[in-house]
């Protein structure tokens, strides 16, 4: 007995459920390039080439920026895109950051230096998956009142390379030509200290912890109105500005701004949940905010 003919119909039917929108390449493209990016820091750092693969954890930042709103622009969000999203995270701000510190400086403390590698780029993970896990939970306190639980990946590794933005900032201060009236000796002090593993292994397990906190962050949403917007325009043209003619000092400032940020976030969000709990009962019962 022959089989029955499927026609010419079911074909494209069966094709469009097993794949993904048209729309949706654009963002899911983006994000891979995100991830070749912090794939290919790894690679600058295995060749001690520091700066470029410090910006190519910088480029993988700026790009997992813009996947998710192009993704909201062309109404292309998916959970194949979240996923691919958060595995792209774990590579680019997990992996490529502990490897990138590992092999400039904790390598010098051997099996210890390597487990404080691993414990940036497992904390990360462990990140991302609480953020997968209560993605489609209703009962979010933070993200209800406008903040994020911890230190989102971005903001994570770059707060961990802070020491090497410092420490390519002192490199390029130390380059002749160096006046021999000025010998710089504290530049140099500083240079050497920013390298040493004592110093970044409680650094890089510091931000570890603040990855898989859960103290209130600020969200990186800006909304402007519309009287601000040439004032934001100008302030980012200030900034991009900065990033390209003093890149490591920028860079380094602006993790230090992020990083002085956090307990103003925690006071704000502990305002907000004090406002929310001394709310009349007529207004109904106030939402349950976590600490």
């Amino acid at each position: 007995m022959r089989p029955p003919r499927v026609g010419r119909r079911t074909i494209p039917r069966l094709r469009r459920e097993g794949g993904i929108p048209l729309r949706a390449v654009l963002p899911n493209t983006v994000t891979a390039l995100a991830l070749c990016s912090g794939l290919t820091a790894i690679r600058f750092a295995i060749l001690g080439n520091w700066e470029v693969a410090v910006l190519m954890v910088l480029a993988a930042a700026v790009l997992d920026g813009l996947d998710g709103k192009i993704a909201r622009l062309v109404r292309a969000e998916s959970r194949f895109g979240a996923e691919l999203d958060s595995l792209s995270d774990a590579i680019s701000f997990g992996v490529a950051p502990a490897l990138i510190l590992y092999l400039w400086s904790l390598n010098g403390l051997g099996r210890f230096g390597w487990m404080i590698a691993l414990l940036l780029a497992l904390f990360c993970a462990l990140r991302l998956a609480r953020f997968n896990a209560q993605i489609d939970r209703e009962h979010q306190p933070h993200k209800s009142a406008g903040f994020l639980t911890g230190v989102p990946a971005p903001a994570g590794a770059m707060l961990a390379l802070a020491p090497v933005f410092l420490w390519n900032w002192t490199e390029e201060l130390l380059r002749p030509p160096v006046s021999d009236l000025t010998p710089m000796l504290w530049v140099e002090t500083v240079n050497h200290l920013l390298r040493t593993p004592a110093v970044i292994a409680p650094w890089t397990a510091f931000i570890a912890v603040l990855l898989i906190s859960s103290i209130a962050t600020f969200a990186p949403t800006v909304r402007l109105k519309q009287r601000m917007r040439f004032e934001a325009i100008a302030v980012l043209v200030v900034v991009v500005a900065a990033l390209v003619s003093a890149p490591w000092p920028t860079l380094a400032l602006m993790a230090a701004s992020y990083l002085a940020s956090i307990p103003f976030s925690v006071r704000s969000y502990r305002r907000i949940k004090q406002q929310r709990a001394a709310a009349p009962a007529s207004a109904g019962a106030p939402e349950r905010l976590e600490p």
